[in-house]
């Protein structure tokens, strides 16, 4: 466990709290389904008393094929997104690409997400940690869980201690990843808040014209990595999936989500308050080794 801090609307993370949620569909689809999404979430999150962090991207721009749907943009999609903060007041977090969106997006956003592809982007992670906005970095593909603790050394650069690192999986071979949940450990030895990319971490990378994915195993990864002690989970979620503009193979069902949030969250009481602090007591008197 990381040591406990503040977080977004007197929420705290760390310690024995209980994960947080950003979830929502992958891109915006119009603000109908946003609403949608968002009631829902709402609904059971405010059940389980934890907080929900709203999400959906306004342009998905790194995508397999020149044809795929990438969104309605940043001036439309932000406006979409200001309207379900104002309406069911939740927190948001998108995706930005570049320098030049930084500004514009830290005014309507509560957390920045720098994509996979871009975690090495020195401008980008500069430019979104002076903002003073919560950052959440998605650990690239290609990184190691402790090649993170760069990421973070440029973020408190800018003085800032508001980042979340999320982990999505590792590539293993081509078009496929693997979710080591020994990376959780890796950086909650580095006092990083840790964010499980649930469906993400099922995506089957490239491989044509789209990227394929395997939802069905939401459920398993999930429930690893809150076995693991993460700090938030991050999901897409969509009322018809395989109709979505965007991750159709990865994104898990609206109507299933409730359920398996329940589930997770007694899984995170259970971790939190059992086995983590008995394995940090068992750690702390085991005696040291002899030289």
């Amino acid at each position: 466990m990381i040591q406990e801090r503040e977080f977004l609307k007197g929420h705290r993370i760390g310690g024995e709290q209980p994960f947080f949620l950003m979830a929502g569909p992958c891109v915006i689809e119009g603000r109908d389904m946003l609403a949608r999404i968002c009631e829902q979430m709402l609904e059971v999150t405010n059940e389980l008393g934890i907080l929900y962090i709203f999400k959906s991207s306004f342009d998905k721009a790194n995508r397999s094929s020149s044809d795929s749907r990438r969104g309605p943009g940043i001036d439309e999609g932000l406006a979409d997104l200001r309207y379900i903060k104002e309406t069911f007041d939740v927190p948001l977090v998108t995706d930005l690409h570049e320098t030049a969106q930084v500004q514009a997006v830290a005014d309507v956003v509560d957390v920045l997400q720098i994509p996979a592809f871009l975690c090495r982007q020195t401008d980008l992670v500069n430019a979104c940690a002076a903002t003073g906005r919560w950052v959440n970095v998605k650990k690239g593909q290609f990184l190691a869980p402790s090649d993170a603790g760069s990421i973070v050394d440029k973020i408190q650069a800018q003085g800032s201690e508001k980042y979340l690192i999320t982990e999505r999986g590792t590539s293993f071979g081509y078009n496929n990843l693997v979710f080591d949940p020994r990376s959780n450990e890796i950086l909650h030895s580095m006092n990083i808040p840790v964010v499980m990319d649930g469906t993400h971490s099922t995506q089957l990378p490239g491989g044509g014209k789209t990227s394929g994915g395997n939802r069905q195993y939401v459920p398993l990864l999930t429930r690893t990595a809150v076995a693991a002690g993460i700090e938030g989970l991050f999901m897409e979620v969509h009322p018809k999936p395989e109709e979505a503009w965007s991750d159709a193979s990865n994104q898990y069902w609206l109507d299933q989500a409730p359920e398996l949030l329940r589930k997770l969250y007694r899984l995170d009481r259970f971790v939190k308050s059992e086995v983590l602090p008995a394995a940090a007591a068992t750690l702390a008197q085991k005696p040291a080794a002899e030289s």
